[in-house]
């Protein structure tokens, strides 16, 4: 860890808290006051909870933020996982015995629609002398820090780095401890994060990028996760767009295509967009799916989703068998860039709540 940025950024940080202290009172005090909701239920409660309550429970998070309808985020958890067993589950992560990094590990792999950013704003909230919340501003902020080795893949998310930025984030707290902060938990690691260091962190991204995990999947396993993670992005994009967007969707006889979005126009039909991933291997079943795909009507357009090496060999194999007017390319790691920049900026305008939670 970068030690000297890290002081100079806790100084101003403690600076500005005494310069403007309402304001950092505001944000603190909203911090404070959903840890005290978190902290109020139990195992027993947890496990008590109505859909309603669990509605309530799952919109205070800032990890859902970026949706408008949060009754929609929570109506699809519940019909993904089964009301009962996403309960358990989430009382074994928060309340089980086990190590957290096998509980974190247990809980990505048995719950759909829930993931690292989510679970740890909830451990954080449960438990703040020990844990943090893992998300990308966790990310970018240890990045310009200096620490190595952060994650850019979600299945790169794993109990095991999870404890280790826990760990961090305790020497972190150490030193807002030393300097005089007037609080040190993980939680206030995480507004110090936030507050102080993301705005630097950002003007400093090529720095950033440069230490995170960079190698490509190397086993079957995590290019499936990988292939995985792109196909329910483009989802989330469709979704955030505005797009009736769903995932393995048959779109033609014999083809069931990883994503498609969809959009009514009035009484005349719809237009269909539809999304093919690529992440290792043969091309030969992703450029026969779009083939077929191009058969139904409502079709506009078929998009190949790869890196650029794999998206050169699915425009050179594809040449004479898709329609070249209707064949788009995106590279992958433009999927994840676009998906992130919309969902800053979704954060962003949802926090001026224009739209009532109702509506």
């Amino acid at each position: 860890m970068d030690t000297q940025k890290l002081s100079i950024a806790i100084q101003a940080f403690i600076k500005k808290q005494s310069t403007n202290a309402a304001y950092y009172e505001e944000n603190w005090n909203e911090r404070k006051e959903r840890k005290a909701y978190y902290q109020s239920f139990t195992k027993d409660k947890l496990l008590a909870m109505t859909e309603e309550d669990f509605l309530e429970y799952i919109s205070k998070l800032w990890a859902v933020l970026m949706w408008g309808n949060k009754k929609y985020v929570v109506d699809k958890l519940i019909e993904d996982n089964g009301f009962s067993t996403l309960k358990k589950q989430l009382a074994d992560l928060l309340y089980g015995s086990a190590s957290v990094e096998k509980r974190w590990d247990i809980f990505l792999k048995s719950v759909k629609g829930m993931g690292p950013a989510t679970i740890s704003e909830l451990l954080s909230y449960m438990n703040p002398q020990e844990y943090i919340v893992f998300n990308k501003t966790t990310i970018l902020c240890y990045g310009y820090l200096g620490i190595p080795n952060m994650p850019k893949y979600n299945y790169q998310y794993t109990g095991k780095k999870y404890t280790e930025v826990c760990a961090v984030a305790k020497e972190i707290a150490s030193s807002l401890k030393k300097a005089g902060a007037a609080d040190s938990d993980l939680l206030a690691v995480d507004y110090f994060l936030w507050d102080e260091i993301l705005p630097l962190a950002e003007k400093d991204v090529p720095t950033t990028d440069a230490i995170s995990i960079s190698q490509e999947p190397v086993s079957a396993r995590d290019s499936r996760s990988l292939h995985d993670e792109i196909k329910d992005k483009l989802v989330d994009i469709g979704k955030l767009l505005g797009f009736d967007s769903r995932s393995e969707v048959k779109i033609a006889t014999g083809a069931v295509v990883d994503a498609v979005w969809e959009a009514k126009i009035g009484n005349m039909g719809k237009a269909i967009y539809v999304f093919e991933v690529q992440s290792k291997g043969s091309i030969d079943s992703l450029i026969l799916n779009l083939k077929k795909a191009q058969s139904n009507a409502a079709v506009q357009a078929v998009v190949a989703v790869a890196d650029e090496e794999q998206l050169a060999k699915i425009i050179q194999e594809s040449a004479g068998v898709i329609d070249e007017k209707s064949l788009r390319t995106w590279d992958s790691e433009d999927v994840l860039a676009v998906y992130d920049a919309l969902v800053r900026a979704h954060e962003s305008i949802n926090k001026l709540a224009l739209v009532p939670e109702s509506f």
